[in-house]
């Protein structure tokens, strides 16, 4: 009250305060704003106290406004319902109004619970059940059920935790394990889940059609097993099963087809006959305490005989006072006589009759307490009963006697049993409909399985206690005149148990079948499995159509197998793992600890959820470990799939959180040192400059990098904008854009990384310094070479290429230039043959060696090989170093050719001193001349014709050579890489004082030699009559070249020399780069020493190490 009370004296003072005084006011609230949204905004805010806010109202809206839809949050896709209410409307008129879809409104008992049981109660607990007890006995079979029990009672566990940590949309559990684990293991186990859904529909089917053509009609049988034995009347059985389970799949099809209301309103039918059967048996139980059922079962020995055939259990019988055989007499003898030829087993053996239900206060319990495994095709007999049997004696009349259908053991037991614990998913499958999933959730499935689990177990030590043993262990009720095992201790009738588990069968059918194709809708649409998306559409009312004709067809699959006990591990595997998955993300969840992870349900525990999830995983091969495997290998191949080509999803899941613990585990381990010799390789960062549209100008920078690393280790891509960081941030964002595509393209698994800089130096040296992180930081700098940088425009780009050599050098890194980069070759080429050349003149730890290692590992490079030179001096032994060389090799396990170069001392060539006189004249000039340009390219080209004749005259037949590699036809003086029209401007050179003496000639003495010097006079007055105000301009044509360029570039020359001489045809050749100068002076003198070194080589990659060695000889 008083809050509304304040408020309606601040609206009042509004007003007042605009309508006052008369006197214009501020229109808007907003700071220099007239315009008319901003008048709206003035008056939508107006009164409300939240001017502070009032400029993110747009983004950021006020909590009064949308607190409502927030609190009535739905995500809800239709769910059975909605179908059933659409399928009611197709037939309505168009001007009719369409009715609201009613809330959500099922509680507990209605939407979890009963769905629970249902599901939970099936064909197994009626058809398998028994047989269970009989072979595993009351002790094994009760650890199989409390094993499974326990298994689905911890995975309803975690699937209480998961489902109430938020709210659960229609979709239920592959809803909640692709939220939790993500959209990899979710497409996973989502689609193990619907195949486990789709078979347990085809063995549902089979179970119906067993109880009709067994225990209801055995008369439809279309394949006659009568007459038959053994593997014929096997075979007649399975095909049997085939043609009519076909026939009813296609029926069931066709009504889930035609709609679900159908099934849904048959639901509370099928449930009553689930209920109706448990409690008749109860009440069977209950009965055999004072007055057990009659069910003779006739034993010959100790052998338990089919109960067809014969009407009298005895080998003669008293009538009119004489003995007379009965039908049993004429089965096993050749006459109704006494004196007839008898089988020798029946001859040897009496006749004796068993109460197959004996009761509960019978002490049968006893004999069914331990196991009794059998063969395929074994007796079934009685214990405790001796028998006078031949060992060495023929078999006969094996057919009239029960046999074992299968062979058994206890591994196959949990196999077949454990579908009967499945469908505690039905309640979060229903999550859509329930009033309160987060509440009902937990309580109704806890519930029903506790309820399934006390029923389960006992009825182990019922079904132990009530009847013989011979009789559990005959499956098809042969000894009991082909009644239902179970149904023998129903009350009031045995058809009360036949016919209610002949319907609950055909409901869970039902159920799967429409379940199973909801699933794989859910799934599709999620578009996380791409091949899928076609099974994401259906009807005009959202009924998957061709989900269902899928899910159909993979039915059709486990009816054509036929078999029951076949089919149910089938779909323990799937089951199984899907319940494993469902532990796994409440154990993730919980030791991670996401700050989302607030579940309302309490009773969890990451320990509970491991147990479970070993549970699952131990069951699984103890099923069956081929059909575990396989299920497995489902699996995996489904989530590579999705990794690779499905839709990229972010859903907040666990999965995404396991990985940033593990990564920051791992940066913390790598933080402890550096790696070892043996663990080094090369991690890059890749420095690439873009163009004003933001293209990268050296794409094939990163084809190389993928040649390189082929996906290992660390990549980063880096490179710097211009501006400040406010100003150019969509910039920023555009290039690292533009870098992840190109990455991309050229298959390079690594990160982008742009960073914004006043100035490109700057940014460069930020990106080296900073690249990486933690113990995961670049060792290795890769940077193309500045194929302009004599060009005036480029200036500052080498000068910045020469700062990031020195930088590395510093922070001891290794380098790597490649020259000519737009020369190397893509990803897609390949090269037949050809060399891989290492010029190894220095040692650098070994990089020189590791490269091309690292290179002929990709396909480009694969089928080159390497050659690797050295050079040896005067007084060097070069067999000795071929062979050392070699054994060093060896040693690395390279195969390589080896080949020492002798470079013999040689004198200092005419040709060296002009191309270093040229050089250092080229750096004076652009010192001491301030000119435009123009100017500068007119006197610059001047002085280098003059040159170029000069060496023209004095090495006609090494400038020939020069000038054919350096100067293609068509290539215009603008263009020429050497020294025509090219400037550069060094402004922290000083000067070198032209002090040597000058022959009127051009002569100059130099030691050991002498060499003469052309520059003519004629070039000398053509600059001073360009520029007569420069005085000092003739002082440049009487310099003397510094001696320690001169020693420069003649090892830049003589290197060049015989590198062109022996790799001129390789496909790359890789070469120590020298060091940069240590002070300011003399970086263009670098950079052309640098190009006299690779000039006339197509590819050359410039290597200079990072002071550590990379490789080693040792394991």
């Amino acid at each position: 009250m008083i809050l509304f009370c304040i408020m309606c004296v601040s609206l009042l003072t509004v007003v007042l305060f605009v309508a006052g005084d008369g006197n214009p006011k501020e229109s808007s609230p907003f700071i220099n704003s007239s315009s008319a949204s901003d008048v709206e905004k003035s008056q939508q805010y107006n009164g409300k106290n939240m001017a502070l806010f009032e400029e993110e109202m747009d983004n950021s809206p006020m909590v009064s406004s949308i607190l409502s839809s927030l609190a009535n949050y739905s995500n809800l896709p239709q769910g059975s319902k909605e179908h059933e209410e659409a399928e009611n409307e197709e037939g309505a008129a168009p001007s009719k109004k369409k009715p609201a879809v009613k809330a959500p409104s099922l509680g507990t008992l209605m939407g979890v619970y009963l769905p629970c049981i249902q599901n939970i109660f099936g064909v197994i607990l009626f058809l398998r059940m028994t047989w269970m007890v009989g072979i595993g006995g009351v002790f094994g079979s009760f650890i199989i059920v409390f094993m499974c029990c326990s298994t689905t009672m911890l995975t309803a566990i975690s699937m209480s935790a998961i489902a109430t940590n938020g709210v659960v949309p229609a979709g239920g559990s592959y809803y909640m394990i692709s939220r939790s684990l993500g959209p990899e293991f979710g497409g996973a186990v989502g689609i193990c889940f619907y195949l486990g859904t789709t078979f347990a529909g085809a063995m549902y089917i089979l179970g119906a059609i067993e109880l009709l053509l067994i225990y209801i009609l055995p008369q439809a049988a279309i394949f006659k097993m009568e007459g038959l034995e053994g593997a014929d009347m096997e075979a007649a059985m399975l095909n049997n099963m085939r043609v009519y389970g076909t026939i009813v799949l296609s029926f069931m099809a066709t009504v889930v087809f035609v709609g679900v209301k159908y099934v849904n309103k048959l639901a509370l039918v099928f449930l009553a006959c689930v209920i109706l059967s448990i409690l008749a048996v109860y009440a069977g139980v209950i009965k055999t305490a004072f007055e057990p059922p009659v069910f003779p079962v006739c034993i010959l020995g100790n052998r338990t005989l089919i109960s067809k055939g014969f009407d009298v259990c005895a080998k003669v019988i008293e009538r009119d006072n004489g003995t007379v055989t009965t039908k049993l007499w004429k089965i096993f003898c050749d006459s109704e006589f006494l004196n007839a030829t008898c089988d020798e087993y029946f001859a040897n053996n009496n006749v004796s009759e068993i109460q197959g239900i004996p009761g509960v206060s019978s002490g049968i319990l006893a004999e069914n307490l331990f196991g009794y495994y059998l063969e395929k095709g074994d007796f079934l007999e009685k214990r405790g009963i001796s028998a006078m049997q031949d060992p060495e004696a023929i078999i006969t009349n094996s057919n009239r006697y029960v046999l074992a259908d299968i062979t058994s053991f206890f591994t196959l037991l949990v196999g077949i049993y454990f579908p009967s614990v499945t469908g505690i998913m039905a309640g979060s499958n229903r999550s859509g409909d329930l009033r309160d999933a987060q509440k009902s959730i937990p309580i109704g499935t806890i519930a029903a399985i506790t309820t399934t689990s006390i029923v389960y177990m006992s009825a182990v030590v019922l079904f132990g206690a009530c009847i013989e043993g011979v009789v559990l262990r005959d499956k098809f009720g042969e000894g009991v005149n082909g009644n239902l095992v179970i149904g023998t201790l129903a009350w009031p009738s045995p058809w009360v148990i036949v016919i209610g588990s002949f319907f609950s069968t055909c409901g869970a059918g039902l159920q799967s079948l429409t379940g199973a194709p909801r699933l794989l809708q859910a799934i599709s649409r999620d578009s996380v499995i791409p091949f899928l998306k076609v099974f994401g559409h259906g009807k005009a009312n959202g009924e998957p159509t061709w989900a269902l004709l899928l899910t159909a067809s993979i039915c059709e699959i486990g009816i054509i197998i036929a078999s029951l006990d076949a089919v149910a591990p089938i779909l323990s595997m799937f089951f199984l793992m899907c319940y494993m998955f469902v532990n796994l993300a409440c154990a993730l969840q919980t030791l991670l600890r996401t700050p989302n992870w607030r579940p309302r349900f309490k009773f969890y525990h990451w320990a509970l959820s491991f147990l479970g999830m070993s549970l699952c995983l131990s069951l699984m091969f103890i099923c069956s470990w081929y059909y575990a495997i396989v299920a497995m290998v489902i699996a995996t191949c489904i989530y590579k799939y999705i990794e690779f080509a499905g839709a990229e999803k972010e859903w907040g899941d666990g999965i995404r959180g396991i990985s940033l613990s593990a990564a920051r585990f791992a940066l913390m381990r790598l933080e402890e040192g550096p790696p070892h010799t043996k663990n080094w390789r090369p991690q890059i960062m890749v420095l690439v400059s873009m163009d004003a549209e933001h293209n990268v100008e050296q794409p094939r920078l990163l084809s190389l990098t993928n040649q390189l690393k082929a996906g290992k280790g660390l990549t980063i891509v880096g490179t710097s904008v211009v501006g400040t960081y406010l100003n150019n941030h969509a910039e920023a964002q555009q290039a690292d854009q533009v870098l992840r595509k190109l990455m991309e393209t050229e298959k390079v698994k690594g990160f982008s990384q742009v960073v914004i800089s006043s100035n490109l130096r700057d940014g460069t040296s930020h990106l080296i310094q900073v690249g990486g992180l933690g113990g995961l930081k670049h060792n290795t700098v890769l940077v193309s070479w500045p194929r302009t940088w004599k060009q005036a425009e480029d200036n500052l780009r080498f000068r910045n290429f020469i700062e990031v050599v020195r930088e590395t050098t510093a922070a001891s890194m290794a380098l790597l230039v490649p020259k000519n980069i737009a020369a190397y070759p893509s990803n897609g080429e390949r090269f037949t043959e050809g060399h891989i050349d290492v010029w190894w003149i220095v040692h650098d730890g070994g990089m020189l060696m590791l490269l091309p290692f690292l290179l002929r590992q990709h396909k480009v490079w694969r089928k080159c090989k390497m050659r690797i030179f050295t050079v040896a001096q005067m007084d060097d032994n070069s067999i000795q170093m071929k062979k050392d060389l070699i054994t060093f090799l060896y040693h690395l396990r390279i195969d390589a050719e080896v080949e020492v170069v002798e470079m013999h001392d040689s004198d200092i060539s005419a040709y060296t001193y002009e191309k270093t006189l040229v050089m250092e004249q080229r750096s004076q000039i652009l010192k001491q001349m301030h000119l435009t340009k123009n100017e500068m390219e007119r006197e610059i080209q001047s002085i280098t014709d003059s040159s170029r004749g000069s060496i023209r005259r004095k090495n006609p037949s090494n400038l020939r050579s020069q000038q054919s590699s350096e100067e293609p036809a068509g290539v215009s003086v603008e263009e020429k890489p050497e020294e025509e029209v090219q400037l550069i401007h060094n402004k922290n050179a000083t000067p070198t004082s032209p002090t040597s003496p000058i022959t009127p000639a051009g002569g100059v003495a130099t030691p050991g030699s002498e060499v003469q010097m052309t520059w003519t006079d004629k070039a000398e007055h053509q600059a001073a009559a360009a520029h007569p105000e420069q005085g000092g301009i003739k002082d440049i044509f009487n310099m003397k070249p510094n001696q320690s360029n001169v020693r420069r570039m003649h090892t830049a020359l003589r290197l060049n020399e015989v590198i062109m001489k022996k790799s001129k045809d390789a496909k790359l050749v890789l070469l120590n780069m020298p060091g940069p100068p240590k002070n300011r002076m003399g970086e263009e003198n670098y950079m052309e020493f640098l190009e006299v070194l690779t000039e006339g080589l197509n590819r050359v990659l410039l290597v200079r190490g990072g002071g550590r060695e990379v490789i080693t000889i040792y394991s």
